[in-house]
């Protein structure tokens, strides 16, 4: 029994971790004024129980931190991917601006701390590492230490083997203040500017995929040069992607073919992308105020429903090879993916998971919904192939080196940047490869809770044995440094944006959380403000991040040995 809870065993490692995060979920429960810190308590027992001598074999630690860290961002990314470019057009530029803006922030508030107080460059390195809970940071920061004092020259910093310990102690002491400090400046945004939750919640549902969303808009023909032609011509006269759902004529309502000839004073409903509606109005001539419901009642027999693609071969067809107008008298209004709305446009690739609004009589779509599976039981098996094997090429992606002019160490994405680059384009590119890459919303965020939860877990009960030591041997200090390194470009980035840049309080969220790197605020986030569109944002911003927390730790150290 001792070997069992105070060994170094495999048995004991494991006992030891789910311990920890059962524990560290259960306080996740504990609210005060409403709010918790969720899972991000699995940090802190594995913290308090090492400083108490319950240890893990560390490169099993080692292991599961990286790859629950794995399992966390790829299940992000396969999550975001869908909508990500097209939320990177709709501000994404801008995110990625203020993401930077918030790394050199950090950066030039490190340095000066070190001219303000004399405190070693390198151990502020660490803590500014730790500041935005940034390991592959940290262990660039000590590779191109030791690289860079390993030669015939040794500079006098290296001559004190306190030097180089400094880094990791300066990262487990700031660390918690990383997770703390975004956590607090988040809440203090939310309340300083009276954020309505739902408020913010219903602009981001209006915005769903900024211009390219869909649109119903109805008009009268009015415009002569489409008079008696068929819809197939018309839809051939502009660039601008339409659908016509409806044609009301001689006061009944028929659902449109690609044959269907319009005339004059017809009325039609039409699904079009925002940013298309000028152009399709001058094509149609009249816009017309008919919303949706006033179609329904002119034909009850008319439905709009929804059908999930559940058969696997229809991965990869463009929807006009589906011929499901032509074949069952049903329009396809959008299709949803990831949550996001597309348009239904014929050359729109289509996946397993995708969602077909349709508009037809019920009879039609009953036999579409045959046809495309609409079997919930066929979504429930998760295609794991893709996961895998998009985290080997996430891995080995994230393993190459990348040489930057006048940097003498090469930078890398590393194990996390890596796989969520993959997967994000797993998740908007594998339709078109005829890659299945669909999970169910369970699954995902199965695999994303136990990813974090294992990586907190490994994180806590790696940094507790000299958490407190650090503290007691002068790095009190650290734990300011790493405050201010954390609070000052977080709040500064928080209330720009805001202000000045006007982001929605989930999309400021997101770009804090992912330009701090910060996997615990993301998850605190999510649990305590209830939307995933935090994860749209963080994973916008969280490559370009990555790659500049990585870069700016290795200058700092050069700059501290020449």
């Amino acid at each position: 029994m001792r070997e069992l809870f105070f060994g170094q065993g495999t048995g004991h490692s494991i006992m030891l971790l789910a311990l920890v995060i059962a524990i560290g979920l259960m306080l996740g429960k504990l609210k005060v004024k409403g709010v918790s810190l969720g899972s991000t308590w699995i940090l802190f027992v594995g913290i308090l129980l090492s400083h108490f001598g319950f240890r893990a074999d560390a490169s099993l630690l080692h292991f599961l931190k990286e790859f629950g860290l794995i399992l966390f961002v790829f299940s992000i990314g396969l999550q975001v991917g869908p909508g990500f470019f097209h939320s990177f057009k709709s501000g994404g530029l801008k995110l990625n601006l203020l993401a930077v803006a918030l790394v050199l922030t950090g950066v030039i508030t490190t340095y000066v701390i070190h001219l303000v107080t004399g405190e070693n460059l390198v151990t502020l390195t660490g803590v500014m590492s730790g500041a935005v809970t940034n390991t592959p940071g940290l262990g660039a920061a000590q590779q191109t230490y030791l690289d860079a004092t390993s030669g015939s020259f040794v500079h006098e910093i290296a001559a004190s083997p306190d030097v180089a310990s400094s880094l990791a102690s300066g990262y487990a002491v700031a660390y918690p203040i990383g997770v703390l400090g975004v956590i607090l400046v988040l809440m203090l945004t939310k309340a300083l500017f009276r954020v309505d939750l739902k408020k913010e919640s219903d602009e981001m549902d209006s915005r769903e995929v900024g211009m390219d969303s869909p649109q119903r808009v109805a008009f009268c023909v009015k415009n002569p040069a489409i008079f008696g032609k068929t819809i197939l011509e018309i839809s051939k006269a502009i660039e601008n992607k339409f659908i016509i759902s409806r044609v009301y004529r001689d006061g009944k309502v028929i659902v449109p073919v690609a044959s269907t000839v319009l005339d004059v004073d017809d009325d039609v409903l039409v699904v079009t992308a925002q940013n298309s509606v000028e152009a399709v109005t001058m094509l149609f001539g009249e816009l017309i105020d008919m919303p949706k419901e006033a179609w329904d009642r002119i034909d009850a027999s008319m439905s709009v429903r929804k059908v999930t693609i559940t058969r696997t071969s229809m991965t990869g067809k463009r929807l006009k090879e589906l011929k499901i107008r032509s074949t069952y008298g049903v329009s396809i209004t959008r299709v949803n993916r990831g949550g996001i709305d597309l348009v239904a446009n014929p050359e729109l690739i289509v996946q397993m998971g995708d969602t077909l609004v349709v508009v037809g009589h019920d009879s039609d779509i009953n036999q579409v919904a045959k046809f495309v599976g609409n079997s919930r039981t066929g979504l429930y098996h998760p295609n794991l192939i893709p996961i895998f094997f998009g985290i080997a090429l996430g891995v080995l992606f994230g393993s190459i080196p990348i040489m930057i002019p006048g940097i003498p160490q090469a930078i890398k994405f590393g194990l996390a940047g890596g796989p969520l680059i993959i997967a994000i384009l797993l998740g908007y590119f594998g339709p078109m490869l005829k890659i299945t890459t669909y999970t169910t919303m369970s699954a995902n965020l199965m695999l994303r809770e136990i990813g974090i939860s294992i990586f907190l877990a490994a994180v806590g009960l790696g940094a507790g044995e000299n958490f407190v030591n650090s503290i007691v041997n002068g790095g009190y200090w650290w734990i300011l440094y790493g405050a201010l390194i954390t609070l000052i470009p977080t709040a500064l980035i928080a209330v720009l944006g805001r202000l000045v840049f006007k982001l929605n309080f989930y999309q400021i969220c997101g770009l804090v959380s992912g330009s701090c790197t910060n996997p615990p605020v993301l998850a605190f986030a999510q649990n305590a403000y209830g939307t995933n569109y935090t994860s749209v944002s963080y994973a916008t911003v969280y490559p370009l991040a990555m790659f500049m927390r990585v870069l700016v730790a290795q200058i700092l150290i050069l700059i501290a040995v020449a």
